[in-house]
């Protein structure tokens, strides 16, 4: 059988530290972004997104969060806004050495959001 991509990536510790660089390093110093968080509490926007990145790749199922749809709702992102992500958690993973399959691999599992995130 196949290693799930969160174990091949090193579990929970290590997707905690590519979402903490992914944010803190990132997207909050990216002004085409970071205004839809300038009200939210990151360390719990930052556990949050690491249960649920976890369970996307394959991790244990520890993500109890609204749907993407309601958890965007009223936001009104645009595609550049979701492309900007989508880069900066490719840069994330690239940063802890994360080979481009493996990017892609992940990558692929977060585009099959993009129609319950975009223009809500």
């Amino acid at each position: 059988m196949e290693q799930a991509l969160y174990e091949k990536l090193g579990g929970a510790e290590a997707i905690e530290k590519v979402v903490d660089y992914f944010y803190n390093e990132l997207v909050l110093k990216d002004e085409s972004v970071n205004q839809y968080f300038k009200d939210t509490d990151m360390d719990k926007q930052i556990r949050h997104q690491a249960k649920f990145i976890s369970f996307a790749l394959g991790g244990p199922n520890q993500y109890s969060g609204k749907s993407m749809a309601k958890a965007h709702e009223g936001m009104n992102l645009q595609p550049e806004h979701f492309n900007a992500i989508v880069q900066h958690l490719h840069d994330a993973l690239a940063h802890f050495g994360v080979s481009e399959t493996d990017i892609d691999t992940a990558l692929t599992k977060v585009g099959s959001l993009r129609d319950d995130i975009l223009h809500k």
